[in-house]
């Protein structure tokens, strides 16, 4: 169903985002189910965000609310860390394809024969959890003021070293992996000297731009859950938790030496005197 498109509410727009992410989730689901492999949807949940970023912008240019200024702002700033992080995930999906993520791939045998249904259930969740994650863009997008606060420009400083400080994550991350002399050994290079997941603390960061940009248009305190809810997925269900069991199952005892001398998320200096590559 489409929204009244004479007073677009910020209840109307975050329904019909979710309208558009559990649409999108349930493709996503019967894609994966043909080609095998679950991993297919971490590329969609980092494009999801552009996706209903665009749908609001469109919307509202359609209604004529809001200030078409700020709403280009947030649309591109939104646009930029989302399609980046997708092609990223793209490229490592396309890189381990067939083999399926190890994270999904435990799932998958925890399950067992109702793998099918988890896993469906498990998009559905991402699909719910993308939209409602979107409440500071549409939040941004329906502010009609004719001026940027002090807080946006900080928001937008902030959000530039989120971006920044997550792709160059992911590049030493990737190149570590690349170099056939590292097979097996555990990246300490660059910001992974300094913590375990920094491509998941700056995601982190890049909420709490939005948050911090978000905070001076009506109702914007109400966006405080947002990074609060990132920091518990990415820190206790599918960033950093999954991936250390995965990491702990593969390099085991170099892992473990990694876990006691190198911070989990927030970058800080190592315990020991050793910065090499275990």
């Amino acid at each position: 169903m489409m929204p009244d498109l004479t007073h677009l509410t910020i209840t109307s727009l975050l329904l019909s985002g979710l309208s558009l992410t559990v649409t999108m989730m349930i493709i996503v689901f019967i894609i994966s189910e043909k080609i095998k492999n679950a991993g297919i949807v971490d590329v969609f949940w980092g494009l999801g965000f552009s996706l209903v970023a665009g749908l609001y912008f469109l919307l509202l240019h359609i209604s004529g609310q809001g200030w078409l200024p700020r709403q280009i702002l947030i649309l591109v700033m939104v646009a930029v860390w989302s399609l980046r992080l997708a092609w990223f995930l793209w490229l490592r999906f396309k890189r381990q394809y067939p083999e399926e993520d190890g994270r999904y791939a435990s799932y998958r045998k925890a399950w067992g024969d109702k793998a099918s249904l988890g896993m469906f259930g498990a998009f559905q969740l991402q699909a719910f959890l993308l939209a409602s994650l979107t409440l500071p863009f549409a939040v941004a997008m329906l502010d009609d003021r004719s001026s940027l606060a002090a807080s946006e420009i900080v928001g937008v400083i902030i959000w530039l070293i989120a971006v920044v400080g997550e792709s160059i994550a992911d590049h030493q991350l990737e190149s570590f992996k690349k170099d056939p002399a590292n097979q097996g050994k555990v990246c300490q290079v660059g910001l992974w000297s300094h913590s375990r997941h920094p491509n998941y603390f700056f995601e982190w960061l890049a909420w709490m731009a939005y948050l911090i940009f978000v905070l001076a248009s009506p109702g914007g305190i109400y966006c405080l859950y947002c990074p609060v809810v990132m920091y518990f997925f990415l820190t206790q269900v599918t960033g950093v938790k999954a991936t250390e069991e995965q990491s702990l199952r593969t390099r085991g005892d170099a892992y473990r030496k990694y876990q006691k001398t190198t911070s989990a998320f927030f970058p800080w200096f190592k315990k020991g005197a050793d910065d090499a590559a275990i």
